[in-house]
């Protein structure tokens, strides 16, 4: 048991530790300490200081959050790079330089965000590059689509003088054809005149033609020689065939009239 010792001078918490002097020295430290950005409790609060175990927890979250953050700038980062090479890609091509331009003004805003100004002005020179090579490439399309146009004028009159003198020939071939089958109708006419018989004969080789006869055939029977057939023939007469077993064929004069020739 502790006893206290009668006219001594001794230390007691009471004196040291009470509430209002907690209070003051709360006061004095926070005035000390509010140039290092130190803030004073507010009186009365139920408020607790955290905990060392809270506080590790919390910053692991907050370093999570950040991990988390700074994998989806990332992967925006890949993705925005990944766009403008495609981007470059794209420009070479006629019918995609209008989006590329546009897509490629995007990706650099959307960099510029991410990565700051440097990053911005290598992206708006390389922008600049593509307008560049999109006037290069709109230069060289334009000299090829009028190279085409020459071309193409110049098919269309070669196609046109092609088609011209190919009609004319036709039409000068014709001519003579006709001139050739008018020619060879007045020989006929003076044939059949000199020799009324003729005209007889190339009646009987049609009408030879026409029953099945072939090319030999038809010349030993217009001889007048007598021909052995066997095989299909037609009679124009009964609108059929018929087919025959070693018949016998001639051409002879008609007898009831001899200017004509019967098969």
């Amino acid at each position: 048991k502790y006893h206290k010792k009668a006219n001594t001078v001794r230390l007691c918490a009471d004196d040291l530790f009470n509430r209002q002097t907690l209070i003051a020295y709360h006061d004095n430290y926070a005035r000390v300490m509010a140039k290092y950005g130190l803030q004073r409790g507010v009186r009365g609060s139920e408020a607790r200081h955290t905990t060392t175990t809270q506080y590790y927890r919390d910053i692991q979250k907050k370093n999570a959050a950040l991990d988390a953050e700074n994998k989806r700038l990332q992967e925006q980062k890949t993705e925005t790079e990944q766009e403008l090479r495609q981007a470059k890609k794209e420009v070479q091509t006629e019918k995609l330089k209008g989006a590329a331009t546009t897509a490629a003004t995007n990706i650099a805003e959307s960099v510029g965000s991410l990565f700051g100004s440097n990053k911005v002005k290598t992206l708006e020179r390389e922008n600049t590059a593509l307008y560049r090579e999109v006037a290069t490439h709109e230069e060289t399309i334009e000299i090829l689509q009028n190279r085409i146009h020459t071309m193409q004028t110049e098919h269309n009159r070669q196609l046109l003088e092609i088609q011209q003198n190919h009609r004319k020939e036709m039409a000068e071939k014709s001519v003579r054809h006709k001139d050739e089958v008018s020619g060879l109708k007045r020989i006929i006419e003076k044939l059949c005149a000199w020799f009324p018989m003729a005209k007889e004969i190339m009646r009987i080789e049609s009408l030879c033609r026409l029953v099945g006869f072939n090319e030999r055939q038809t010349t030993t029977l217009t001889y007048g020689k007598p021909l052995i057939y066997e095989g299909k023939l037609y009679s124009e007469e009964h609108n059929r065939s018929f087919t025959t077993e070693r018949a016998g064929f001639q051409v002879v004069k008609d007898p009831a009239d001899k200017s004509k020739l019967t098969l």
